[in-house]
């Protein structure tokens, strides 16, 4: 107890110094904004990021509080020269206090910094700061799926001009239509839904180990019968009777985001990571690996569904006590870079196939977010 009591004490201060730091900070970036004219600001920035798109250098951001998490999602986004043509488009905000909430406009001073700037790594505390505000917390172990929902629904929500948000959607975007049929009387309803992560089980219901990606997706989308105490209410029987549950693709985006839920509850509710080996392709093209009866579009849309890996967001330790970083191949030069906060280097295709996972390396370092970009966009 009183290490543990220790450890929060030392945590609250370095919490506290990190926040006076951040508002030093802010203000210093304050004063310049409001010395700068505001056009010559916006066309300053326009005129980087023209330029940063087509260079997207590999530079590091600095672990300021268990940013690691945080750290390894900016660096997919920012190196996703799609998403950085959308963000130097957004409407700069008109005043100081608003620019230090916006959470789209602080990725573009960040990105900004991290193009211009000559160091190996930059410090994204402004940023840190921004999302405080909407409680996404320093110095707490996130979940790199929930964060990267959380700060896909800020960008968006702060965007203002309503063709940007339509380009974001289409980037990222997954359309699926659910599909719930009564087995006595064959009724079905059907139901179009749209999602931003593909959430693959890598158990099935017997707690079996799926041993690929593909079989993750063919399991994801194979229907589920509902019986027992699942049974639904069938409107034409008048009673709960069995139905069939399924989901069909419908749309993939340019942008695809697939998490691999490698955390899971046991029966002692508490979460339990697994570990085991679980490949994923360089190349994946989904009209390969789903069947007829798995998807609803026409050839067209099934044409475009070839992908290749640009990243990989992977996670070492235990549920409680871990670390991210993220494998990102740049859309420029065609070559991997390992992002472990402030440090980047080179890496190779094996390098990244460590992330597979191993069943007896509990800590060992597993994909969790597998991100995969269209070969050829509509």
């Amino acid at each position: 107890m009183g290490q543990r009591s220790g450890r929060q004490e030392r945590s609250k201060k370095l919490e506290l110094a990190l926040s006076k730091t951040m508002k030093a900070e802010a203000e210093v970036q304050n004063n310049k904004e409001e010395d700068e004219e505001p056009k010559a600001k916006d066309q300053r920035l326009t005129s980087v990021f023209g330029v940063a798109d087509l260079k997207n250098e590999a530079i590091g951001l600095y672990n300021v509080g268990q940013s690691c998490c945080l750290n390894s999602l900016l660096q997919v986004f920012l190196m996703n020269i799609h998403f950085t043509g959308i963000l130097r488009r957004i409407t700069v905000p008109p005043h100081a206090a608003q620019k230090r909430r916006n959470v789209p406009y602080q990725m573009l001073l960040l990105l900004e910094e991290m193009q211009c700037g000559k160091q190996k790594a930059v410090s994204p505390t402004a940023l840190a700061c921004c999302l405080s505000v909407y409680r996404v917390k320093l110095f707490v172990q996130h979940d790199a799926a929930q964060l990267f929902l959380t700060l896909w629904n800020l960008i968006k929500r702060q965007m203002k001009k309503p063709q940007l948000v339509e380009e974001l959607n289409d980037l990222y975007t997954i359309c699926v239509q659910e599909h719930l049929a009564c087995q006595k009387c064959s009724s079905e309803s059907k139901r179009n839904s749209s999602m931003l992560t593909l959430p693959l089980p890598v158990l099935d219901s017997s707690s079996h180990v799926l041993k690929t990606l593909e079989d993750c997706l063919q399991y994801f989308f194979h229907p589920e019968e509902l019986t027992d105490h699942n049974m639904c209410f069938c409107e034409q029987c008048g009673r709960k009777t069995p139905f069939l549950q399924s989901m069909k693709l419908v749309h993939l985006p340019q942008t695809l985001t697939i998490h691999l839920k490698r955390f899971c509850f046991e029966k002692s509710a508490d979460i339990h990571k697994l570990s085991h080996y679980l490949p994923f392709p360089q190349d994946l093209d989904f009209s390969a690996v789903l069947t007829e009866n798995q998807c609803q579009a026409d050839d067209n849309e099934k044409a475009a569904w070839k992908y290749e890996l640009f990243a990989v967001v992977a996670h070492s330790g235990s549920t409680s006590c871990g670390h991210y970083c993220a494998y990102i191949r740049s859309l420029t030069e065609c070559k991997w870079y390992c992002f472990n906060d402030s440090e980047v280097c080179q890496v190779s295709w094996d390098d990244v196939k460590c992330t597979y996972g191993h069943s007896n390396l509990h800590w060992g370092e597993t994909a969790y977010l597998l991100i995969y970009m269209k070969k050829h966009p509509q």
